[in-house]
């Protein structure tokens, strides 16, 4: 909500079950709606909106986790986004919208890195996420494995000019006021037009500091130094 104001962009409703981000929502941005837990809602009788965005937990497909992939209880609930934003567009198309005017018109989707590499076989996890959101506009479609083996930090998928995607991996210590290293995965999704490249690779729209916050150090760690 606070990135979305910043860009002139209204958050309507969230769903969030635990407390505090709860009060702390409420106080920042009194006139966003909590509709609760995100699995006993149905997107068609939520208000509809142009951007739905997700970062479902984090902890099952973290390499620190216990590595559960989309399985696991918690990033599991990233189906759930998925069920949202077709009941949503499924209630817009009966109310006579098309094209890219259903909404929402594109979907935002947040993760550790360690999604390229969760999942039986590796990387199985986020072919999942990239098939799950194609499968939003194109019932049957099936995303293939990257023929390497391994998932780039950056990529794209244009289907026309009705269907784009695109992720990339970005570093918070590129950003001011971030001073840590963080790196997260970044989707959007563009269900009626070619705009998702441009939001995450254009650079004339994401205008930004690249120098790092923090500076690289050149004294080997600590640990490193005794071992082999």
């Amino acid at each position: 909500p606070l990135a979305a104001s910043r860009h002139g962009i209204r958050s309507v409703w969230a769903s969030e079950i635990e407390a505090f981000p709860i009060e702390v929502t409420k106080l920042h941005f009194p006139g966003m709606i909590h509709v609760g837990d995100i699995t006993k809602l149905n997107g068609a009788d939520l208000p509809p909106v142009d951007i739905i965005t997700g970062g479902s937990p984090c902890q099952d497909l973290s390499v620190a986790g216990a590595r559960a992939g989309l399985a696991g209880d918690r990033s599991g609930l990233f189906m759930e986004q998925i069920r949202v934003i077709k009941e949503m567009r499924a209630a817009d198309i009966q109310r006579g919208r098309s094209t890219e005017h259903i909404r929402p018109r594109f979907g935002v989707w947040e993760n550790v890195p360690g999604a390229f590499s969760s999942g039986n076989p590796k990387g199985e996890d986020f072919r999942i996420v990239l098939e799950e959101f194609l499968r939003i506009n194109f019932d049957s479609i099936y995303v293939p494995r990257p023929y390497t083996g391994r998932w780039e930090s950056s990529g794209r998928i244009l289907l026309g000019t009705s269907f784009s995607l695109a992720w990339r991996v970005f570093d918070t210590q590129y950003w001011p006021g971030t001073p840590q290293r963080r790196r997260r995965i970044y989707l959007v999704v563009d269900f009626g037009g070619t705009a998702a490249p441009t939001i995450l690779f254009d650079q004339e729209s994401l205008p930004r500091d690249f120098t790092p916050c923090i500076r690289a150090g050149k004294a080997i760690t600590g640990t490193a130094e005794d071992g082999p």
